[in-house]
């Protein structure tokens, strides 16, 4: 199945002229009717005060994507389900989370709210492998670290009963809908690293190019060598179009954009509010264009 309308809206994210910017990262995705969000902010009211400022209706979504375990990723999960759940017990009811998304890591935040949501009604759904979640829109699932992408800040650990191991966010995944344009991927930090998803993705769910890639991909610090190395990648991977939020960097995407030989149309930073299209020119936001 391919999607053949497909709307992605950032709800969460650093720059807003509309709404509340933060350190987080969220998305309303909308593919052939079928309403997912991605991702739930930082704060507790971020993508809620920011879904009602958009006069986006998050009552009649019922899955909820949790692309990893931090905080600024999942803070917006319980008060969200707490205000949809009285006009629909099922909305924002099921969880979709990676394989190692609640290892013991002391006091993480998931593993605080994981009683509280489950106690709400809520079910985790957990991933090891690609997964359809409707017809063309498939989870990564776990990704492979194939290449020495680094992105992760390097100083958490996950317990185990052989003693503490470097935590490089093993949960992360993304979100990949199959176009007839090719693959659209939204990440929310790309902790897996951005050429290992895409190259993931093309090789476990549909070896066609990447139309376009959203979200944070966590190259905020990443140094020119890798960012020339990251474009490569890209264009061997066809990528068309990119839209650069939270922690990609505001530098990073810029360039990137020229290191693609993309335009203000088809490569942007993203915005709260900024939403990308199938079939319709880019729109970042005001703010980032």
């Amino acid at each position: 199945h391919r999607v053949e309308k497909l709307k992605i809206q950032v709800l969460s994210t650093m720059l807003a002229d509309r709404g509340i910017g933060e350190w987080g990262f969220a998305a309303m995705v909308e593919a052939d009717g079928r309403r997912i969000l991605f991702d739930t902010g930082a704060r507790p009211d971020t993508v809620l005060q920011n879904a009602r400022e958009l006069r986006v209706d998050l009552s009649n979504v019922t899955d909820v994507i949790l692309s990893h375990n931090h905080q600024d990723h999942t803070g917006g999960l319980m008060a969200l389900r707490k205000d949809v759940m009285g006009r629909n017990r099922e909305a924002l009811s099921r969880a979709h989370v990676g394989k190692g998304m609640f290892a013991d890591r002391g006091t993480a935040y998931i593993l605080k709210i994981k009683p509280e949501y489950e106690a709400a009604g809520g079910k985790f759904v957990e991933h090891d492998k690609p997964a359809e979640i409707a017809p063309g829109v498939w989870l990564t699932g776990v990704v492979p670290r194939v290449h020495p992408e680094r992105n992760w800040s390097g100083s958490g650990t996950i317990r185990t009963g052989e003693g503490s191991i470097e935590d490089n966010i093993p949960e992360d995944m993304s979100l990949v809908i199959v176009t007839a344009r090719g693959l659209v991927v939204l990440a929310g930090c790309g902790h897996a690293g951005i050429v290992n998803t895409l190259e993931h993705a093309r090789k476990t769910i549909r070896n066609e190019p990447v139309h376009a890639a959203i979200g944070g991909f966590h190259l905020f610090q990443a140094n020119d060598e890798t960012l020339r190395w990251t474009a490569q990648k890209l264009r061997e991977f066809g990528t068309q179009s990119f839209l650069g939020a939270h922690c990609t960097g505001i530098e990073a995407t810029y360039k990137l954009r020229e290191l693609l030989g993309l335009g203000r149309k088809t490569a942007a930073v993203g915005a709260v509010g900024a939403v990308f299209e199938l079939g319709k020119e880019m729109g970042p936001g005001s703010i980032a264009r």
